[in-house]
């Protein structure tokens, strides 16, 4: 039998492009994406999706069932909007891979009443869909962007590295980010410019799950969003130059309601432990 759930993974990880992110879309570890891929792969007898590098290539019974799973999904979807979902309506929400270890639960927390579908990308690519109509809210780095938007407040950025890790002697500070445009990546490599470490990119990736991998892996320092809890396999490096906090914005498409767009806003304020408007510090 096919499960509902192992095919909305499947589908997550062609549309994200990679099981990482599409276990933080879908608010699920990556294990847990991996073990709904394997399941379908028992059920079928043959491989679905192969790793390459840090992206994942589906093998031609792959590309087949990922055609099934698109209408399997759109049914089961259809027939529950009919059956218990028909006065729960839809928002799409586009965030950077930067800010959605934060946003992804505040958005959810936010709109009870909505079916929630989520976009990770990057900031011009969210401000294109905006702009298009294609997503209702967006919210990513506002020196990434000139769109305006409404402040809903500012993400800590923290330098990390592998555990033990030492910058090679004579060589400069090897750097690992993201690839350009980056605010992150050019804040990190000016930081360390104006602490005379002669600082270098030693890899750039298109997501930040491939910067943790190097990083993890030994080649460099890398500037990233502060989360909850540190990523395993890496430590914080306090002993680097501060990098002040990246400012975020939320932007609103066209004729969307206002009422979804405060709730949101106020929510990841909340997240981000910006005071709301009338609250007294305690």
């Amino acid at each position: 039998m096919l499960d509902i759930v192992a095919l909305r993974s499947l589908v997550a990880v062609a549309d994200c492009g990679g099981f990482h992110r599409a276990a933080t879309t879908l608010l699920v570890s990556q294990s847990a994406v991996s073990q709904h891929v394997r399941r379908l792969e028992k059920v079928i007898g043959r491989p679905l999706v192969e790793r390459q590098g840090r992206g994942a290539v589906f093998t031609p019974d792959g590309q087949a069932l990922l055609g099934e799973a698109r209408r399997i999904l759109g049914a089961h979807d259809d027939a529950l909007r009919r059956l218990v979902g028909a006065d729960r309506p839809t928002v799409t929400v586009g965030t950077t891979e930067h800010a959605a270890d934060l946003i992804l639960p505040a958005v959810t927390a936010a709109l009870p009443g909505h079916q929630v579908r989520f976009r990770i990308d990057r900031t011009r690519r969210l401000d294109d869909a905006v702009d298009r109509g294609m997503i209702d809210l967006a919210v990513h780095l506002a020196e990434a962007s000139n769109a305006t938007g409404v402040p809903v407040g500012s993400l800590p950025l923290r330098w990390y590295a592998a555990p033990g890790w030492q910058p090679p002697a004579g060589r400069g500070w090897p750097v690992v980010a993201i690839e350009e445009p980056c605010v992150l990546r050019r804040r990190a490599l000016a930081a360390l410019a104006a602490r005379g470490l002669d600082p270098y990119v030693v890899c750039d990736s298109g997501y930040a799950a491939g910067v943790l991998d190097a990083v993890r892996s030994g080649l460099g320092v890398a500037l990233m969003a502060e989360t909850a809890s540190t990523p395993d396999g890496v430590v914080a490096r306090p002993d680097l130059p501060p990098v002040k906090s990246a400012e975020l914005l939320l932007r609103a498409r066209n004729g969307s309601d206002p009422r979804v767009a405060d709730a949101v806003a106020a929510e990841i304020r909340s997240a981000l432990g910006v005071q709301q408007p009338g609250q007294l510090v305690a």
